[in-house]
């Protein structure tokens, strides 16, 4: 065993927070990035995320900062910012505190999502005349989402305590990565040739953009437009 005094947890993170502290490089950097996860806090702080193909860094932007932007923060936009790179002591967790940050064009992504919208909309999948009338009472609401998640929980207990006589049905569908959307669309036309429900919600709990682009799929959007059951959106952005 080693003959030594053990320091505490808040004592490491007070040195690492000092060696960071004490490197000019860090102490100024101008850094460019995709923005994912953004949160605009009522307080009017931003938090962020900062990320390329290989990595990301959390980021914040006090108030007194986020005042001089002359653009709206999004998640998939470009950025970039400049900060300090400092050391949040009571997570132990370094982060860049923004103090400008500017444009640099938008996300592969948002692109994406953008273009995909437009093509619907012209097609004619949002408009209001295709829009299905909820059921008042419905008997039976099946849920499209994550068996572990807290989203199910949260969707029984509010839907049980309007209405004590609802049956809900879950139906388990990943809700991120790959092969996500199409199993999501698949479950659709399930429950719709079963006539398993007389309400579907699709729904998740949030996330990044990145987490969240099944939904953004074309045939998601795609089966939930030609779904006979009316669809209720759920996912928390």
């Amino acid at each position: 065993m080693l003959n030594i005094n053990p320091i505490t947890v808040s004592e490491l993170n007070m040195y690492i927070k000092e060696k960071i502290g004490n490197d000019e490089f860090l102490n100024n950097v101008y850094i460019k990035g995709e923005i994912s996860n953004f949160k605009h806090h009522y307080t009017g702080h931003m938090y962020f995320t900062l990320k390329d193909e290989k990595s990301l860094i959390k980021c914040i932007m006090f108030k007194t900062y986020t005042e001089n932007l002359n653009f709206i923060p999004k998640d998939g936009m470009k950025v970039f910012a400049l900060g300090t790179v400092s050391v949040f002591e009571r997570d132990g967790v370094y982060q860049i505190y923004c103090k400008a940050m500017k444009e640099d064009g938008i996300g592969d992504l948002y692109t994406q999502y953008e273009k995909l919208k437009a093509k619907l909309e012209e097609e004619g999948l949002f408009d209001l005349k295709y829009k299905k009338k909820l059921p008042y009472m419905p008997k039976v609401i099946g849920v499209l989402t994550s068996q572990t998640g807290s989203v199910i929980k949260d969707i029984i207990n509010v839907s049980t305590r309007r209405n004590p006589n609802v049956y809900i049905k879950l139906f388990p569908v990943p809700v991120q990565g790959e092969g996500a959307g199409e199993k999501i669309s698949k479950a659709i036309e399930l429950m719709n040739k079963k006539h398993l429900a007389d309400v579907i919600i699709v729904a998740r709990g949030g996330g990044s953009i990145e987490d969240l682009w099944p939904f953004n799929e074309e045939i998601v959007a795609r089966a939930i437009f030609e779904s006979e059951i009316p669809i209720i959106s759920a996912v928390r952005t």
